[in-house]
């Protein structure tokens, strides 16, 4: 008889020492999928507890990379603050870290270190650039892959400045790369039985973002100029109350597009039979004719309109019309969870929708939430020894008083 899990990853336990965004959004993806995931932060908390904006007094930030993990507070710079995560690398399976290249070897946990305590452990690496290559000891951030790899140098409007994206796009796609990598790893241990590292970086995830005109370049010297928001059938528009825009670059996607807005005869209109007629030859004549039709639409009827004949569109909506389209809510993407700062709060939710087994989604806890829990439950210790490591700052406990108001 098959033994059904109740979340995907149960069983397994991953250590997240990451910071700010790349590193502990994998851990994140590995809470929701069921793991047991342990953040080991210092005796003051992590450093972007307090980054900005805040609900109620707590970081909307911190929240949203940390809810339904377990707070372990620990020195690492003590030797008992090592011993206790040496300890937990011999009971886990993957430990994530974003500290720049060689820092983790000097705190004492490198991978061969790692590898000696527990043979099957899996090892995460994030960082800015790299664990080689030419620029490994250089530090970074989301911008920097989006630099790199020539994004920002086709974002936005032909003579404008380079433009980033406003969220950390680099960031949250090498956080994938590293959780399909370590999930990946997970599966070849189980044939090897051993453990073995994962290295990605905000650099290479930037390269991967801009491949398609990289390899167009590399392969011919084609250099790929700014489209902006695009013109013609893929374009914005701005209605009576709002800005749509158009996804309708194919040619079944055009017939559609002109039979909706009452233009069939745009399709004998040799000004526009091919793509390249659309959008950049003929483009000006196209667009003034569909910013006439949309100017007298608001978003939901041109959605409606379009949507209802099989034309990609969407309205383009603010961050406060976003938040309350009912895709977001029937879908579970973002949901409401207890908070022991805010009271309540908003954190991502259920990205991915498993047939049969749950996502998870928890609170962030509070520094030091969870450690008489782990020091106890997971590594056997007395009830004197954690109080006595705790007396001497070794490890941070939580106040029960805030945990039960």
């Amino acid at each position: 008889m098959n033994q059904q899990l109740s979340t995907p990853l149960e069983g397994i336990r991953v250590l997240d020492l990451g910071r700010y965004q790349a590193g502990p959004r994998c851990g994140l993806m590995f809470a929701r999928m069921g793991a047991e995931v342990i953040k080991v932060e210092s005796v003051a908390g992590d450093e972007s507890r307090k980054n900005g904006p805040t609900v109620r007094g707590q970081s909307a930030y911190w929240v949203q990379y940390n809810s339904g993990k377990k707070s372990l507070s620990i020195n690492l710079r003590s030797s008992e603050g090592k011993e206790i995560l040496t300890d937990l690398i011999k009971k886990s399976d993957i430990l994530i870290q974003n500290f720049r290249p060689g820092t983790i070897d000097i705190m004492g946990f490198g991978y061969e270190k790692l590898r000696e305590i527990n043979p099957k452990i899996i090892m995460v690496n994030v960082s800015a650039y790299g664990q080689y290559g030419p620029y490994k000891d250089r530090v970074g951030f989301d911008p920097i892959g989006q630099a790199m790899g020539g994004l920002m140098s086709l974002t936005g409007e032909e003579g404008m400045p380079p433009v980033k994206t406003f969220f950390p796009l680099i960031d949250r796609i090498t956080s994938l790369h590293a959780t399909i990598g370590a999930l990946a790893a997970l599966r070849e241990r189980e044939i090897s039985g051993e453990g073995q590292t994962i290295d990605v970086c905000l650099a290479d995830t930037g390269y991967t973002c801009n491949e398609i005109p990289i390899s167009a370049y590399l392969g011919s010297g084609y250099e790929q100029t700014r489209e902006g928001n695009g013109r013609g059938t893929g374009g914005c528009y701005q209605s009576k109350d709002g800005w749509v825009i158009l996804a309708a670059t194919n040619e079944n996607m055009w017939v559609r597009l002109s039979e909706s807005i009452g233009k069939s005869e745009w399709l004998t209109d040799d000004r526009f039979q091919t793509r390249l007629d659309r959008t950049r030859t003929n483009a000006e004549a196209l667009e003034s004719e569909l910013s006439e039709w949309f100017s007298g639409k608001t978003m939901g009827e041109a959605v409606e309109i379009l949507s209802s004949n099989g034309v990609p569109c969407s309205p383009v909506n603010t961050t406060a019309q976003a938040a309350v389209d009912p895709h977001l809510t029937d879908r579970e993407i973002i949901v409401e969870v207890p908070d022991p700062v805010a009271g309540s709060i908003h954190v991502s939710g259920k990205m991915i929708k498993f047939g049969r087994t749950e996502m998870v989604v928890g609170s962030a806890p509070v520094v030091g939430q969870h450690s008489e829990e782990i020091l106890s439950g997971i590594l056997g210790y007395s009830e004197e020894r954690i109080n006595e490591l705790n007396n001497n700052q070794v490890v941070g406990i939580a106040d029960k008083t805030i945990l039960a108001d």
